[in-house]
């Protein structure tokens, strides 16, 4: 089969089209002709050779899928050959093909393209698990959700929203009216505006019930300094890096607040299954009686996912960036 091909770590340039063997089926997998997936920084990052796949997964890039079953594992229960679905991934979507436990299948409602649905899986997953599982976020709090525009989090606002919860985010000032229309109550503009100031202000100095941090180091102490009594904080990714020099560890202590990491990409096959259901079960059917929406920043042949993933890092995207398999 046809897959994006990495033959050394690099910039966007070393991505390759090349030839890759088919993946087969094991016997409680499908296997998924891929019609479109999605970027996401893990893919960057792998790139570069700094985020390898988990044991055992494809060392192809992509970690959700939207498509047709085409094959059936032995075992294989409930799917059948021409379901339309949409998948997490622990690697391989930059491919024609890809394979997937039967558990972790996402039926792609009528009303949706497979262009959309490759937009779901891995964010909603992601903040799926953030906020209900790790932050327990309760009707009637605020939550500062950082990098608003950004694939988790627009997926973060929509379910936030469907909770009843007060929502404040960062985002560059361009990306303000998407964010404002997904259900921010609050936008600051992080280059000319200091977020921890606008918080404190929009809370009356009480600070937010919870903070989505994609930067870690960069944003620490203002996290800190911007969370209530009994606040919870839950960091996915570093991209402001990963060393404080200078950290005021008091009101960590008199907060009492709770300070988590995640990542979902080598959770076990078992968590995983009972996240998607989970999240299937509580708000798949928002997606076609509303207001869920995956959203869509731009798409690309496959052929430029070099084009795509400078995108992605000159961080112009707002929402998910596309790649259509041709």
């Amino acid at each position: 089969m046809k897959a994006i091909i990495i033959n050394e770590p690099g910039g966007p340039e070393v991505l390759k089209m090349g030839e890759h063997s088919t993946p087969k089926a094991s016997s409680k997998e499908v296997r998924i002709k891929v019609i479109a997936t999605a970027l996401n920084r893990a893919d960057t990052l792998q790139r570069k050779g700094l985020y390898p796949p988990p044991l055992g997964a494809s060392s192809i890039l992509g970690l959700e899928v939207a498509g047709i079953v085409d094959t059936l594992g032995d075992e294989v229960s409930h799917a059948k050959i021409g379901d339309r679905v949409c998948a997490l991934l622990a690697g391989g979507g930059y491919a024609e093909y890809a394979t997937v436990s039967e558990d972790l299948l996402l039926p792609i409602p009528d009303e949706m393209s497979y262009v959309q649905a490759a937009g779901v899986p891995e964010v909603f997953l992601t903040a799926y698990q953030a906020l209900i599982y790790l932050a327990e976020l309760q009707e009637g709090e605020t939550i500062l959700i950082h990098a608003g525009a950004s694939g988790v989090g627009t997926a973060a606002i929509q379910i936030a929203k469907s909770l009843g919860v007060k929502i404040i985010v960062t985002a560059s000032k361009g990306k303000h009216k998407l964010c404002e229309a997904l259900g921010a109550d609050l936008c600051i503009d992080y280059k000319s505006q200091n977020f921890e100031t606008e918080v404190l202000k929009y809370t009356d100095g009480k600070g937010v019930n919870v903070v989505l941090d994609f930067l870690a180091a960069s944003y620490f102490q203002q996290n800190i300094n911007s969370m209530a009594v009994d606040g919870r904080m839950v960091m996915l990714a570093a991209m402001g890096g990963i060393k404080v020099t200078d950290l005021e560890m008091g009101k960590i202590v008199w907060k009492r607040l709770k300070i988590m990491g995640s990542t979902l990409r080598a959770r076990s096959l078992d968590y995983k299954i009972k996240l998607t259901n989970d999240f299937k079960n509580q708000f798949w059917s928002k997606f076609t009686e509303g207001p869920f929406k995956p959203i869509i920043d731009s798409e690309y042949d496959w052929s430029d996912v070099v084009k795509a993933h400078k995108r992605m890092e000159a961080n112009e995207n707002a929402g998910k960036i596309i790649l259509k398999i041709s």
